[in-house]
């Protein structure tokens, strides 16, 4: 069989998904799912929610496709939906955004991080800057596109970025800076010097900001802050999120983006030859989701943190120590104190051990720096409450 290449290879090597022989592996992800599934352990690996989302939100999903909303809907979205997004980002960010030309609804925003970096990398001398540890799917796509990862590192416990580092990271050459706030898969919350300074190099450098903030309702002990909101950053910068963590409906697969219009009008340029359009029934039932009151988005914070408490005080009852998350579904804790030195072999043992799936904090970074994360593991709390309880019961039984 011929060996894989192009862009398919490029792919590939960016998401660290060739050996060292050339061939094309799975993700640890889909390995620790199968695992999980073989073993019947408990996945506190992958973030997916195990409850559904607001009965308005299903009963209107449910309305849409007994209406007929089951063809294909605009390519920038429905307009109920591009309205209720543009609604949300007033709402809750003071942020006036026009529907019609500033909001383009996506395929989840992974797709929405694809398109917008298709669309805004030019070459092979462009970089683009990302918080190390990342998620996964940015080194895959920046590859895709034909350009150089350059990662700053997050360090534990805190795992805010060094300033000094963050400067030196940024160049002429950066064609992008990538921000995760809340970070995936730490679970941190960038300070305000931080922002400020992502905010400050973009405009020195005249670089385009792209920021995932797909857990922006999932923040513990403060509100959430978009880098558009910033003085001057909105000409400059594309705000993506999605409806899959705040709604419980991941695998819906509605995201969106906002942003200026001609940067708006070039992602779509690059969208519409990815899937052109998606989830016709979900999108109003989304936009339901965004109108709901403010009762539910302070509900679903206080019942995230809720079972991150429980999960940090269980890991730290079975001998990890814990770094407590600010934001997010994910808490990272060191195995350290069990006598690991590779988190990953850890992992592939655990079902099996414990009957508890996780995840290595190896598998989001660079093999330059993978060395420093070998002995952190990424837990998701996004699981009830019963789970979690069982699911750390029977680490602190197996160490």
């Amino acid at each position: 069989m011929n060996e894989i290449s192009g862009a398919w290879r490029r792919t590939a090597a960016g998401a660290g998904l060739i050996d060292a022989d050339g061939a094309a592996r799975e993700t640890i992800f889909a390995e620790m799912s199968a695992l999980a599934a073989e073993t019947g352990a408990i996945n506190l690996g992958q973030g997916f929610p195990d409850e559904d989302p607001p009965s308005e939100v299903l009963a209107a999903a449910h309305s849409a496709m007994a209406s007929g909303a089951n063809q294909y809907p605009p390519g920038r979205g429905v307009p109920q939906l591009r309205e209720a997004i543009a609604s949300h980002q007033q709402r809750f960010y003071g942020l006036k955004v026009d529907p019609d030309t500033e909001v383009l609804v996506t395929a989840g925003a992974t797709e929405a991080l694809a398109a917008s970096l298709l669309a805004l990398i030019e070459g092979e001398d462009d970089e683009v800057v990302v918080f190390e540890p990342y998620y996964d799917s940015y080194a895959a796509v920046v590859a895709l596109a034909g350009a150089r990862l350059v990662t700053v590192p997050l360090r534990w416990p805190t795992f805010q970025p060094d300033l000094d580092e963050l400067r030196s990271a940024v160049t002429a050459k950066t064609r992008v800076i990538l921000v995760n706030d809340p970070h995936n898969p730490t679970g941190s919350v960038f300070d305000a010097d931080v922002r400020a300074e992502i905010v400050r190099l973009a405009e020195r450098h005249d670089t385009w900001i792209i920021t995932d903030e797909v857990y922006e309702h999932l923040i513990f002990d403060a509100a959430h802050v978009p880098l558009a909101t910033a003085h001057d950053a909105r000409k400059r910068t594309l705000s993506i999120s999605s409806a899959g963590k705040t709604f419980s409906a991941t695998g819906w697969k509605i995201g969106w983006i906002c942003g200026p219009a001609a940067l708006i009008d070039a992602v779509m340029a690059v969208k519409q030859y990815l899937t052109y359009s998606n989830g016709a029934p979900f999108q109003p039932a989304i936009a339901v989701g965004l109108n709901l009151p403010d009762s539910y988005f302070a509900g679903i914070q206080q019942s995230l943190r809720q079972k991150r408490d429980l999960l940090g005080a269980g890991l730290a009852e079975a001998g990890f120590e814990v770094s407590a998350p600010a934001g997010s579904y994910f808490t990272v804790a060191d195995a350290t104190g069990l006598g690991v030195i590779d988190g990953a072999a850890f992992c592939r043992e655990l079902p099996e051990r414990a009957g508890v799936v996780a995840i290595p904090l190896t598998a989001f970074t660079t093999s330059a720096r993978s060395h420093e994360y070998r002995t952190l593991i990424r837990f998701a709390a996004c699981k009830r409450l019963d789970v979690i309880e069982t699911a750390t019961q029977r680490l602190a039984a197996a160490f």
